[in-house]
């Protein structure tokens, strides 16, 4: 089990550092927040600066939900935690710090920032995605995936 819990944190930490340097790169080192957006390979991936105070796609972004919205994600966290405690797989154990990861990295915006920064924008085939998001929110989106298709072992 203190494997699988080394794991975790090694997974958790990576993709926190693996966002937070992708946003530190790209918005503040690129200037993404003066230019507003940095065709990359148009129309596949656009850097397309966004805050986002909401939850994803902005929802919420109407309501002042900064502090709740962050506690939110701490007891997401802490959950995730002790389900992985419970189940000692590798796959659970990584899938847990992905999600672990990458909410705290969108917790760090939203604390010193008041928002989430996003600027990947994606888009294919005709279809126009108006949305941003960041690796964190991949992280998180890859975590919780991998924690559905993980379901607890029977017995």
């Amino acid at each position: 089990m203190q494997h699988d819990m080394r794991l975790l944190a090694i997974t958790a930490i990576l993709m926190l550092a693996l966002d937070q340097a992708s946003k530190y790169a790209v918005v503040w080192g690129l200037g993404l927040i003066e230019q507003g957006s940095i065709p990359v390979l148009p129309p596949y991936l656009v850097f397309r600066m966004g805050w986002n105070t909401g939850i994803n796609f902005g929802l919420g972004s109407g309501a002042d939900a900064r502090w709740i919205l962050i506690a939110l994600a701490l007891g997401i966290c802490g959950w995730a935690f002790v389900w992985a405690r419970r189940d000692p797989r590798p796959g659970v154990a990584i899938s847990t710090g992905l999600l672990i990861g990458g909410a705290l990295g969108n917790v760090i915006d939203r604390v010193l920032h008041g928002a989430v920064a996003d600027f990947l924008n994606m888009s294919c085939c005709g279809i126009v995605n108006p949305y941003t998001f960041n690796v964190a929110d991949i992280g998180v989106f890859l975590g919780a995936a991998g924690l559905i298709l993980s379901p607890p072992r029977k017995g």
